[in-house]
């Protein structure tokens, strides 16, 4: 009987063993903690997906009104045709998107597979920390093309840098090679010279320039906004030493960056935000500055003003001159786009990393069957090198040409009142910020004239023009939510103090005081010594 016995239970063993085998490869794996010797094998570049149906992924678009989604972009067909994916795009207006974001993060239930245009700043840290986002960096096989792009770039300590307190990335940045001045003060040059004034290179010779045209033009409200007052700001907050908004460096909203120091400070009730706000006050009482500034200005309305001389001035980006000049009446009109003026902490232009705003994955997206074919979709998509240059150049054939590497553009482009670039954003989705994952600043300067990269040349010889972004502080979960608590009704009492200093509801010198006493009360203090306690040393 023992015989007997030992046999069946062995026969019953190996049969188990069997059947497990059997069914080892059918069974869902945990993505989260992957086996690394059963990961499927996609293949290179995912050439067998051919044979699958397309992979569905939902994705989140932040748009801008300067340039207006349109899911028929031939950019977008043509990823979807050659990548074998299907986008679901939930498109929702740059005003509105943190807040989707966020909502989206926090519940879990309704986010997408992805979010474009985001990063781990601010409340996202805390989110990740706390399992709302996928760790993507624990996936780097599943990236192959994000991974050499970055090795390319020389980017390595720069990604690296974008970990959290677990040591782990929480999202794809996009990656540029170089940084380049791509926005800036744009003005009237033919009023200039038709009033013999020296080009701007300091805000003072700014507010000389306004003040002439509003002389010559009383109806003119001469500096006009593009979208809202974020644009303003993030462009000329760094002359005076800032950067604070909700386009702030920092992604505290009102905290700075100490260059000289490498720490945080209270920015937003600093001696350089007070001389900030005066200018800026100053130019709004004098009727300098466009009253509907607080209100976001679409696209045409903005055009509108420059074109037909209700305004002279606005910070914006070079793409968009030709737009303007395109549908202006005036006689001899001719924009210009000048380099970072002067302030009083020198010239300096919203600082920029050689990585920004890129991919991330929810949750919930993590549970997908398919998990592993999405991230390495998303990749492939956003981060080859074929994929890329669709999102920079378009379609060869279409939009442009290459012969021994020099690339020509159609005749359509080329001859374009709106210029190349432009043109190509507006009709073809080409070089969005958005979905536009790599930037090659060789590629990127073919799209624009001779007069662009002589101005790039000039930004480049007057030294450290464009500053880098603050590190971020290294948080634990619990840290990163203390410091979200903290950050939310700063940065509203913020926002509404500001609009009240320039629009002059409130006043820099009577009100100052109560204003500096109600941040405080807000724990701004606090709030920054947290920001400087756990930056890496």
């Amino acid at each position: 009987m023992k015989k007997k016995l030992s046999v069946l239970v062995w026969i019953v063993l190996v049969v188990s063993l069997l059947v497990a085998c059997g069914k080892k490869d059918d069974q869902p794996k945990d993505v989260l903690s992957p086996d690394k010797s059963q990961k499927q094998d996609l293949s290179q570049d995912q050439k067998q997906n051919e044979d699958l149906d397309p992979v569905k992924i939902s994705i989140y678009y932040s748009d801008n009104a300067t340039l207006p989604f349109q899911e028929d972009w031939l950019v977008i067909k043509e990823v979807e045709k050659k990548f074998n994916v299907d986008f679901e795009f939930e498109v929702i207006p740059i005003a509105d998107y943190a807040t989707k974001v966020s909502l989206a993060l926090n519940t879990g239930t309704n986010a997408p597979d992805v979010i474009l245009y985001q990063s781990t700043r601010g409340e996202n840290a805390s989110l990740a920390l706390n399992g709302a986002i996928v760790p993507i960096s624990d996936y780097s096989e599943y990236t192959p093309h994000f991974n050499s792009r970055v090795e390319e770039f020389g980017l390595t300590d720069a990604v690296n840098n974008l970990k959290l307190a677990d040591g782990k990335r929480y999202y794809m940045p996009s990656l540029f090679d170089i940084p380049f001045y791509d926005g800036g003060l744009i003005l009237r040059e033919d009023f200039l010279q038709a009033k013999g004034l020296k080009e701007p290179t300091t805000y003072d010779d700014l507010y000389v320039i306004l003040k002439a045209f509003k002389s010559e033009y009383p109806d003119s409200y001469p500096l006009t906004i593009l979208a809202g007052p974020r644009v303003l700001y993030r462009m000329t907050m760094p002359a005076f030493g800032i950067s604070l908004g909700k386009n702030g460096a920092s992604g505290t909203n009102t905290l700075s960056w100490d260059y000289a120091k490498k720490e945080y400070f209270p920015g937003a009730i600093s001696d350089e935000y007070k001389e900030y706000v005066s200018f800026f006050s100053k130019l709004f009482a004098e009727g300098l500055l466009d009253p509907e500034m607080a209100d976001p200005i679409d696209g045409d309305t903005w055009s509108h003003k420059m074109a037909t001389g209700k305004a002279m001035a606005t910070y914006a980006y070079y793409d968009q001159i030709g737009g303007i000049t395109g549908s202006s009446t005036i006689d001899g009109f001719k924009l210009q786009m000048y380099p970072a003026l002067e302030g009083p902490a020198g010239a300096h232009h919203q600082p920029k990393n050689s990585t920004g705003g890129g991919v991330l994955f929810p949750a919930k997206t993590a549970k997908r069957d398919d998990f592993e074919r999405v991230v390495r979709t998303i990749d492939e998509v956003f981060f080859s090198e074929e994929g890329s240059k669709i999102w920079s150049l378009g379609v060869e054939g279409i939009t442009y040409t290459e012969e021994n590497g020099v690339i020509k553009y159609a005749d359509e482009l080329i001859n374009s009142p709106e210029g190349v670039y432009k043109t190509m954003q507006v009709k073809y989705g080409c070089g969005s910020d958005v979905t536009q994952l790599v930037w090659i600043n060789a590629n990127e300067m073919t799209k624009y004239d001779k007069n662009y990269s002589e101005i790039n040349a000039k930004v480049a010889s007057m030294g450290d023009v464009i500053q880098y972004i603050p590190p971020t502080p290294l948080f634990d979960d619990f840290t990163a939510e203390n410091a979200g608590v903290m950050q939310t009704p700063l940065a509203d009492a913020f926002e509404i103090w500001i609009d009240a200093f320039i629009t002059g509801k409130k006043s820099v010198e009577s009100d100052w005081e109560d204003y500096v006493s109600e941040m405080k009360a807000l724990r701004i203090e606090e709030f920054s010594q947290l920001y400087n306690e756990y930056i890496a040393k």
